[in-house]
């Protein structure tokens, strides 16, 4: 029984060392990611083409579909 608790406190040692993604952003951190201003990101928020979640006061955008708008709108403008 104490040995399974050590291993699982192992365990959970490792898993608080390895780098924590972050899966929301703030806006700024969204500006300086995509380049785009806090304007055209707003208006991308508001027209539904990316995720956003507000949190009290604060808006925090889903990085993952900040990533895909971006790779999505690289691929069109290669294309045009």
């Amino acid at each position: 029984m104490i040995s399974s608790t050590v291993q699982n406190l192992k365990k959970g040692a490792k898993l608080l060392k390895e780098p924590v993604q972050q899966e929301w952003v703030s806006y700024p951190e969204a500006e300086r990611y995509s380049g785009l201003s806090h304007t055209t990101l707003w208006r991308y928020v508001s027209r539904g083409d990316l995720k956003a979640a507000r949190i009290g006061r604060s808006v925090r955008i889903h990085l993952p579909s900040l990533r895909e708008f971006m790779e999505s709108a690289s691929e069109n403008a290669v294309g045009e």
